[in-house]
């Protein structure tokens, strides 16, 4: 494996690390490449390793702090590594999830002589499985004065725009109760997974909440993701069950999400369990240093749809952005790419953002 250049153009920077594998769980190669080419081409920072997270930071008593956070597990390969480029488009594993973002940061360490803020970088393990897995859980257990910034920049693919804050997510599974009988004598039984037929009509019927919050609108979503019941052919089922998601924006608790979503179902009887529950995060756009970097970014941004690591820094009290190249509707994809064009230009709006003048 050749060592990481951490003063090459981000955009072959972003190759070398798609070039090396690092599924969940194997993130260790990528780990020693990254701390080996921080210790070795940067100066400045102090370097520690955390399990398969490695983590920097400066202390040169500026007037704030801004933490750089990107993960560097990808999905699962789908003969998409090594890297291949093809004119304006960079394909492989992690192209856009989210190897460009932190190759952006590595070589941001790397470049910038005079900061305009003390840095601290972050690139952990495990972010694309369970959360009790995540290497920022881990991070904030054993050593939280890492995890402490006047603003959080997390590196995931936003095509490039700003995305503020995040949605919460809620999942809960719903069950119904019947009575098993034979299909030729179906009145002799009651059928479980006919009981659905008023929880369908609901969520069919739902109307979802737009809520702008700081000028990002955040739409939430409540959705069947999931349905399984029966026995066998010819057998009236006695149990069956759904997994309803709800999507709800940042301004509800994880308990009023709770509540809303029973408030949904009310009425009907129906077993009721929480399987997955994470709180979204505000915008926090009217931070000074989240303002700043909006009008570094020519004051364009975004809500950003779907959970991201933001909401642990928002439970953190930090304000927090998702700002990386790429579009993430091709993340996890057999032809995951990124315009290699996006990954220059998030390079000169953070170079702008964190130099001093």
């Amino acid at each position: 494996m050749s060592p990481l250049d951490l003063h090459a153009d981000p955009i072959d920077l972003t190759a070398a690390l798609v070039d090396i594998p690092s599924v969940s769980h194997d993130e260790s190669a990528i780990a020693a490449a990254v701390e080996s080419a921080l210790r070795e081409q940067t100066t400045g920072f102090e370097i520690i390793r955390n399990g398969n997270a490695v983590l920097a930071r400066t202390d040169r008593g500026l007037p704030s702090r801004v933490m750089l956070a990107g993960h560097l597990d990808t999905v699962p390969i789908a003969d998409n590594v090594p890297s291949r480029r093809e004119g304006d488009l960079l394909h492989g594993c992690g192209t856009v999830d989210m190897k460009s973002g932190d190759a952006v940061f590595l070589h941001l360490a790397a470049t910038i002589e005079n900061l305009a803020h003390d840095l601290t970088l972050v690139f952990y393990d495990c972010e694309e499985i369970a959360a009790v897995h995540n290497g920022l859980g881990r991070i904030e257990r054993e050593i939280p004065e890492w995890l402490r910034a006047d603003v959080a920049i997390l590196g995931e693919p936003t095509g490039g725009l700003i995305e503020a804050g995040c949605q919460g997510t809620l999942r809960v599974t719903l069950t119904t109760r019947g009575t098993r009988a034979h299909s030729a004598r179906s009145w002799l039984g009651d059928n479980a997974i006919h009981r659905f037929a008023p929880v369908l009509q609901r969520l069919s019927d739902y109307t979802a909440r737009s809520v702008d919050i700081d000028g990002c609108v955040y739409r939430e979503g409540l959705s069947a993701v999931r349905i399984s019941g029966g026995v066998a052919g010819n057998v009236v089922p006695d149990a069956a069950e759904m997994d309803v998601n709800f999507r709800f924006a940042p301004d509800r608790s994880a308990e009023q999400a709770i509540d809303h979503v029973r408030e949904v179902f009310d009425g009907i009887e129906l077993g009721f369990e929480v399987t997955d529950l994470s709180p979204g995060a505000l915008p926090g756009l009217s931070d000074p240093a989240a303002a700043a970097l909006i009008e570094a970014a020519g004051g364009e941004f975004r809500a950003k749809y779907g959970w991201t690591d933001v909401s642990r820094f928002s439970a953190l009290g930090i304000p927090a952005v998702n700002y990386g190249p790429g579009d993430p509707n091709f993340a996890h994809k057999r032809d995951e790419h990124v315009p290699v064009q996006q990954i220059t230009d998030v390079t000169t709006v953070l170079r702008a953002y964190l130099s001093a003048p």
